[in-house]
């Protein structure tokens, strides 16, 4: 693949989200080797920032990049943009400290991109490819990332009450990012609005440049641009953070309710590794997608069971598997006060869904029957239950122990005894019954 910059110089003005100043923005070409560089036209010499991990100073509702005293807020949905269309070098000219918001999303800066016309240029585009997983999590937040032939990004977006969780799993290139991410706008609680205020944030910020939550209701200016159109912002802000690596990522990000600066934790560890990849003179080798080895595990840790199932929060109902045998399985499920469904299951006294029990059954027979049979390619669908009892309640400090035995396997369908206990007394159980399909079916 080769590097690219723009045949011609575009411009665009507006006004920041944070600072609220007006802002006069140009993307100019830049040659092979150049990277992505900032240059602040309003200070005295005209000091240049090339924007890496390493230059982060405030995380908070934004990324902002320092070095000396150029200070540049708000880089990521620019270098969203020129990473989802896939620039490698670009001057950057700014006259103020923040680039404008727009519309709050990454597509007028793809326009731009656009009006000046990618061209390639003669050098090879130099890939950072992840060999091996690495993780950050802070509270209800994490993000995973694992060896991937590309870049592919899994995310899942909430807030605190459960009312708006989305989840969406793309592989990026740049016609996905053009058609899928960039139009997606910043979103922010009402409530959060007065805190931020007085923080000196979002001093340009209005419903022109976001979409504002308040309850179950959306209050923005014109319809959401997709219906799941905050975890797609998650998305776009992720692979602007991400940008801040210095150089183009091969991984498959998992991520859980991100934010600037989980991804830049999870940034920083990558740049170490690229670090010592470059000491080490060695260009690491290519990798195919990590699979969980279930064939051979006698356990699985949630990074296996995650890697086995295509399930994603908030719908992972295993948490471990403890032990596995030919025809056997024991998983656990930790069932905790923060599961989404106790806000509706009941109020005042919640109880822990029977059909979530048999879910849970589902996906560990599912891993086990995938063990069985040796197929890293295929998924397991649940197609029917049969028998099913539930015998007490389960509620929130409960560790479910979820037992399978396969039964029976013909062909593409299989079945399986399944039992979930609590401190040794069955709980619920059932016969289910399962397809084996190909996982590209379900991409």
């Amino acid at each position: 693949m080769k590097q690219r910059t723009l045949l011609r110089e575009v411009s665009i003005k507006g006004n920041a989200l944070h600072t609220g100043d007006a802002v006069h923005l140009t993307f100019k070409p830049a040659p092979k080797n150049h990277g992505i560089v900032f240059k602040r036209m309003d200070l005295h010499g005209h000091p240049e920032i090339k924007p890496r991990v390493d230059l982060v100073t405030d995380l908070v509702r934004a990324t902002t990049i320092q070095q000396g005293h150029a200070k540049i807020h708000t880089v990521e949905h620019v270098l969203s943009a020129l990473s989802g269309c896939g620039i490698d070098n670009l001057l950057i000219e700014i006259d103020a400290g923040e680039p404008p918001i727009m519309d709050g999303s990454a597509r007028e800066f793809v326009k731009m991109i656009q009006q000046g016309e990618p061209v390639e240029q003669d050098a090879e585009r130099e890939y950072f490819t992840l060999t091996e997983p690495i993780s950050v999590s802070k509270g209800n937040s994490s993000v995973i990332a694992l060896p991937f032939d590309g870049l592919k990004i899994s995310c899942t977006s909430a807030d605190d009450r459960g009312i708006h969780t989305q989840h969406l799993s793309l592989t990026i290139d740049p016609d996905v990012y053009v058609t899928q991410v960039a139009a997606s706008r910043t979103f922010t609680v009402y409530e959060d609005i007065e805190g931020l205020l007085k923080l000196g944030k979002i001093k340009g910020g209005s419903l022109d440049c976001a979409v504002v939550i308040k309850g179950d209701k959306i209050i923005s200016k014109e319809p959401l641009r997709f219906a799941d159109e905050f975890v797609r912002h998650k998305i776009l802000d992720l692979i602007g953070d991400i940008t801040l690596l210095g150089m183009p990522l091969k991984a498959h990000i998992v991520a859980t309710r991100p934010s600037h600066a989980i991804n830049a934790e999870l940034t920083k560890l990558l740049l170490e590794k690229v670090e010592a990849w470059r000491q080490g003179g060695k260009k690491p080798a290519k990798v195919t997608p990590l699979k969980a080895e279930i064939t051979t595990e006698s356990a699985l840790d949630i990074r296996r069971i995650l890697d086995t199932l295509p399930h994603r929060y908030p719908f992972v109902m295993i948490d471990r598997v403890v032990e596995m045998a030919d025809d056997t399985l024991t998983a656990i499920k930790n069932v905790t006060i923060n599961e989404p469904y106790f806000q509706g299951h009941y109020p005042g006294n919640p109880v822990m869904p029977g059909v979530l029990q048999i879910e849970a059954m589902a996906q560990a027979a599912g891993i086990l029957l995938l063990r069985r049979t040796k197929l890293d390619t295929k998924t397991a669908l649940f197609m029917s239950c049969d028998k099913v009892k539930w015998r007490k309640p389960v509620r929130p400090g409960d560790q479910l122990s979820i037992k399978v035995k396969l039964t029976k396997i013909r062909g593409a369908v299989a079945c399986a005894e399944a039992e979930c206990s609590v401190g040794g007394q069955v709980v619920s159980s059932g016969d289910l019954m399962f397809a084996l399909v190909d996982s590209s079916q379900i991409d």
